[in-house]
Formats: C-alpha cells, structure tokens, sequence
C-alpha cells in the first residue's frame, strides 16, 4: 500500500510532510535514481508562493542523483507531460496541488512516455524514498537555484493545441475564461489570441497565494455568473495546474464533465471515431449520463476516481473517450493525459462544426439528483471496520435499490471521505447522505 503517493501524486501542507525539504530532495534522488534511457528531467510548476523553493530542492536532490533538470517555467500539467514525451525527457515533474488551496503543493510524475506513472513504480520509489530518510540530514539539504525557464516550450506547446483544431474559428462569440490565477494564466491568453472572437480573460493575476481563490474549477458558478452578466456566448474555466475545465452555457448554466463526455461522446460517433461505441466514466458520474448515452446507443463502463484509473481501463478496453464528471477528459487519440485547455478547444470545435451552442447539445441530459457530502478525516481506516457506518450505507442501499447509487470512497488528493447518492427521491437522497456523513463523523472525525 502507497504511503506518499495519492492517486495523482503527492499532495501536502508545503513545508510539512511529505512535502517537506528531506522528503522533496529524497523524491528527486529516487527518481534520478529510477531514470532509465535519459537522465534529463523535465520540470514545470504552477503558481503557489512554495513552487520555487520545492523545485530548487527537488532539483537538488535529482542533481545529487546524476539527473539533469530543465525548467518550462509556469506551465500546465498536460504540457509538461506532451513535452516530456515530444522531447524525450527520462521523466516530467509537475509542482502542483491542482485545485487545492494555495498553502498546499505537490509533485506529480510522468515517465517518459508522456503517462501518470503507475502504482507499481511509485511503490518502488516510496521504498528507496524511505531508505533515504533514515539517512538524510535536513541542515544538509541545500535548495537549488532554479535554472533559466525555456519559454519556447511554452510556444511549443501552444502550437500543438492549435494544430488539433485547424478550421477552429470564434468569430462572433464572446468568451469568458478563468484562468483560476493558476497555471492557465501563463498560456490561455496567448493560446485564445489566436483563434479570434471576444475573449475576456479573468483570474489571470496570480500573486502566489489567490490561486483557486473564489474561482476557477472548483467555483464554476463565478464563471457562470460572469457569462449572465455580460450576455457572453459561454464560460471555460480552469483548475490550479489546467487538466480539467468546466463550462457554462449561455444561459449561465453551468456543464460539468459528464456533459462533456456526452456531447463529445456523440460528436465521435457520428464522425465513426468512437471506437466500441464506448465510454469510461468513473463511479461519480450521473445516473443520467448513462441513460443519455444509451439513448444514442453508446455504452458506459465506470472506473474508481481518478484520471488514471479511467485512462487504465479505457486501455484495456480500447476505448477513445473517458472522463469523470469534474471536468478531467480524456482524448488518447490527442494527449496523454486530460488538459484543461484541450478540452475546451474540443467542445468549441463541436460547437463550430455544428452551428449549435452549448445549450443545445447538453440539454437533454436530465440529471439524477445528486448530493455530495465531505467529511474530514483523522485517518483513513477501511470504513468496513466501523459497524456504525456499515449499518447506515447497507439502510441506504437498500431503500434506494434499483431508483440510485451510493458511492463512499477516501479522496485521494485529501483527508476526506466523500459521501455520494444519486436518487429519484431528493428528500431521501439527502437524509441518507446525512446518516452515513455523520456516522463517519463519529468514528473518524476531526
């Protein structure tokens, strides 16, 4: 069982374990360490006031370790994975704790083929990470100076994005992007400079510390206001490091990832590109979702939360789209991973060649109601442990039967268990939800 890594990377308090300075430069020594073919890494970061300092240690360990580091400067997530690919780094590095609060930070990885490494290698290296601090001084430990940011991978970058979306155009719409003052900042000016309209640019002044701060993707409701207020064509925004993107719809309704994944889902078909006539979605997405896709006679298979773990299973199975409702889609036909800005670049592609808007394509899409309820942890003990909580998911379940879903699993980025239920019945939904939060609460609750 991983120790370090979540299911996207390590993610802490900056300064605090483990993402305190031994911990960082014994991250960069075992992975120097696990480099194969090249020891040139290639390192991006988000916006946070703690990105430097992590990456001048992790930089530190990953010299100490015979590697290389070169910097793409402020920079997304899904660039620095094409980018290790196109150049062929032995690995990339991200710092960022992607929708998390400005006092947080992380390391995300990738292997040389562009991928989110797999649990088996970030095993391996929580072992020798382990080795190391029994060993390492934290007075020893020097911080890097941060090499010269290359700003033609950023260029580079962008010249990709345009190249999926060739007849792309925006004239006659207006658009309004939040950029969270995160990593989208530094590339979704220039990128939407070039493919014409009105596009009116918020949340692009990071200061290190107002990063997700009252906007991007965790607050889609301020991006939807925002297109109700100046009668805009529709929103995009974006999360801390731009992997993912929510939208709204001229109306200022707001068009998670599940709607995404349908229209897209149906642009595919039409065009004899979804391959299986499939989709991996992951146990969050709506009951309502499925129904649709059924409708247009395309299956659904759900994956554990996770980008990763919907990129396992669409390999697995063959298929070419996948996502979860929060906004991470997957293309593998196009990317790697799932990019906030690729996303939003594809769903204005099918708006284009449809003549249709937002609306339009994602209306029928009738949602289950569906609540959602965080409860911070101490620990995360198997919840099968605690017979109150057993008793009061098997109430839930088995009232709500065949008319919903409940669905309670660890996050994996954070200390919280998520209690999810989908059902027919609001008032039930809710009182059911409420029992089983509470039931945690009382066994591991802060």
């Amino acid at each position: 069982m991983r120790k370090l890594f979540g299911t996207d990377g390590i993610r802490a308090v900056a300064g605090e374990a483990p993402l305190d300075p031994k911990t960082i430069y014994a991250v960069g020594l075992a992975l120097a360490h696990s480099l194969r073919n090249s020891k040139d890494v290639l390192l991006g970061m988000d916006t946070r006031e703690s990105s430097e300092w992590i990456a001048g240690t992790l930089i530190a360990g990953l010299t100490a370790g015979g590697a290389a580091a070169h910097l793409a400067g402020i920079i997304t997530t899904p660039a620095v994975a094409y980018l290790t690919r196109k150049h062929g780094f032995g690995a990339g590095v991200v710092i960022s704790a992607s929708h998390n609060p400005w006092q947080d930070n992380g390391i995300k990885l990738f292997g040389p083929d562009g991928y989110k490494l797999p649990d088996a290698t970030e095993l391996a290296m929580e072992e020798e990470i382990f080795r190391h601090l029994s060993s390492l001084v934290h007075d020893s430990i020097a911080v890097n100076a941060l090499p010269e940011a290359d700003e033609a991978y950023r260029a580079e970058y962008i010249q990709f994005l345009l190249g999926q979306v060739p007849g792309l155009s925006l004239d006659g719409k207006t658009i309004v992007l939040d950029c969270a003052n995160g990593a989208a900042s530094s590339v979704a000016p220039q990128l939407f400079a070039e493919l014409g309209g009105e596009i009116r640019i918020t949340h692009a002044s990071p200061d290190g510390r107002n990063i997700n701060e009252g906007c991007g993707a965790l607050h889609p409701e301020i991006v939807a206001d925002e297109v109700t207020a100046s009668g805009a064509s529709m929103g995009i925004t974006f999360d801390g490091d731009a992997d993912r993107a929510l939208f709204a719809d001229e109306y200022g309704q707001v068009v998670n990832g599940d709607a995404v994944m349908l229209l897209s889902a149906r642009d595919l078909k039409a065009r004899g590109q979804l391959a299986n006539d499939l989709v991996v979605a992951t146990t969050m997405s709506n009951m309502g979702l499925e129904a649709a896709l059924k409708r247009s006679g395309i299956r659904m298979l759900r994956a554990p939360v996770g980008d990763k773990y919907v990129l396992e299973q669409m390999q697995a199975t063959g298929a070419s789209l996948g996502g979860e409702q929060s906004g991470h889609i997957l293309f593998p036909a196009l990317s790697t991973t799932g990019d906030g800005l690729q996303t939003a670049l594809a769903v204005l592609n099918v708006l284009h060649r449809n003549g249709k808007s937002l609306a339009e394509l994602t209306g029928d899409l009738k949602v289950f109601p569906q609540v959602i309820v965080n409860v911070k942890v101490r620990e995360k003990k198997p919840l099968d442990q605690f017979p109150s909580i057993v008793r009061a998911i098997t109430a839930a379940e088995d009232e709500l039967k065949d008319s919903g879903r409940v669905v309670i699993r660890y996050s994996g980025t954070e200390a919280l268990a998520r209690v999810m239920i989908e059902a027919e019945d609001e008032a039930r939904m809710k009182h059911h939800a409420e029992a089983i939060a509470n039931s945690i609460r009382n066994e591991l609750g802060i």
